[in-house]
């Protein structure tokens, strides 16, 4: 990792710079595979299937019978953990959900709002090298609890032409409706669309890599929505004095090791600590499995000193990190002065890991930035507001005349007109 210094606010910028996703490069690409599943579905499906992951598949839906394999083959260990983490996801998701609250914006008019669920939609789950299994619990959960009817996941087989068995047994837990065996852009192209055995969705939630991104970004342009946009996974600590070197290492390298294209930054107003975070890096790295890919990562990525809180501070909202874990004494208090964030992990025992498995909080976050303006997944993502008024005569009698005025301000009189009609009808029966 390199290491800077006090540095210039003018270096800031390129000092926070993010690596390349390359999605330009991956959108031409993206569309041409996308227009093919589009007009010819299921045949288009098996070609890009054999020809991006190297399977042979006639039949993409999963069996109750593969089902089943699945979850004999998980191991009592992984299925009490499982369970923990679904416990405490449903419990913070549960919690979300609002009674629906009927206001008064003056007397006779009423005014109020009311949640309901998006009928249909897709999820996307990684297979490969970390098949997320805990990604279907982070979008199912909260899919469920909103009232969705229908969930549908879409992941990629193996060379085997069998799903990860952790992601069946996940998926069958918490009550996901379809399961396909298919992956990358052509996955994104069936939900988006539908084909003779995939149906279509109304929003589609999930990470992938650069070509699901891409995907994704080009089917929401004009036809189905989408969670978030999505970038490499990220990290940045904050840290002070007090801040446990061995752990801030292993917190830089739990997400260092999610890609080479992932980044990390530790910013800190101790100089002294660089160092040790240094050593206990080398440490910890020669102990992984994926050693090289976090290494990759890691040239990607700073370790920053500034000279004071309010430096980091203004720093870290100017990054707007993915995950942002604050190792420093008063971390309630600094972490409540945070703006751009997707979620914090306060003092030196909350690991970010602990959000990406089993705390509670969703792991489905903003990332390259758009924490300025974009949310994690909620319960709310699966949702979408309908709002209602009810206005009675004496409602219409007192608030008319301000439509009437304004309607006719903007030269729209048939606007104007429907409240005169109802306005005169009252005064005609009196």
């Amino acid at each position: 990792m390199q290491k800077i210094v006090y540095p210039a606010k003018e270096s800031w910028e390129e000092l926070l710079e993010r690596p390349d996703n390359g999605l330009e490069d991956l959108f031409d690409t993206a569309r041409g595979v996308l227009e093919d599943v589009k007009r010819n579905k299921d045949a288009a499906l098996i070609k890009y299937t054999r020809m991006f992951d190297g399977v042979e598949l006639e039949d993409f839906k999963v069996s109750q019978a593969e089902i089943n394999e699945a979850c004999i083959n998980i191991s009592s260990d992984l299925k009490e953990a499982i369970l923990t983490a679904k416990q405490n996801i449903e419990t913070f998701h549960q919690a979300q959900l609002r009674e629906v609250k009927v206001i008064e914006t003056m007397p006779g008019v009423q005014c109020w709002q009311k949640a309901v669920p998006i009928e249909k939609v897709g999820l996307y789950i990684p297979g490969g090298t970390a098949p997320l299994f805990s990604t279907v619990l982070m979008l199912a959960i909260p899919a469920k609890i909103a009232g969705c009817k229908e969930v549908v996941l879409c992941t990629p087989a193996g060379k085997d032409g069998k799903i990860n068995p952790a992601i069946l047994y996940a998926a069958n837990l918490v009550g996901v409706t379809k399961i396909f065996k298919l992956g990358g852009i052509q996955a994104i192209g069936a939900m988006a669309y539908g084909t003779e055995t995939v149906p279509s969705v109304s929003k589609i939630f999930g990470p992938g890599n650069r070509f699901v991104t891409a995907a994704k970004q080009v089917v929401s342009l004009k036809d189905v929505a989408i969670d978030m946009p999505a970038g490499p996974s990220e990290v940045m600590v904050m840290a002070d004095e007090s801040a446990e070197p061995a752990f801030i290492a292993a917190d830089l390298l739990s997400q260092a090791e999610h890609g080479a294209d992932s980044q990390v930054i530790l910013v800190t107003n101790n100089e002294a600590l660089l160092d040790k975070v240094e050593k206990a890096l080398d440490e910890q790295l020669n102990q992984l499995s994926r050693k090289e890919v976090a290494e990759k990562a890691l040239d990607n990525s700073r370790m920053i000193v500034l000279k004071s809180v309010d430096e980091m501070l203004e720093m870290c909202n100017e990054y707007a990190p993915e995950h942002l874990i604050i190792s420093m004494r008063d971390d309630e208090e600094i972490g409540a002065k945070v703006m751009n964030a997707g979620s914090i992990f306060l003092g030196n025992y909350s690991p970010e890991s602990a959000g990406d498995y089993a705390s509670g909080t969703n792991h489905t976050l903003p990332t390259h930035g758009y924490a300025k303006s974009y949310s994690g997944v909620s319960t709310e993502s699966f949702m979408k507001k309908i709002t209602y008024q009810k206005i009675s005569e004496k409602g219409i009698q007192k608030l008319g005349p301000a439509i009437e005025i304004m309607a006719a301000a903007e030269q729209l009189y048939a606007h104007k007109n429907a409240v005169t009609v109802r306005l005169q009808k009252i005064k005609e029966s009196k």
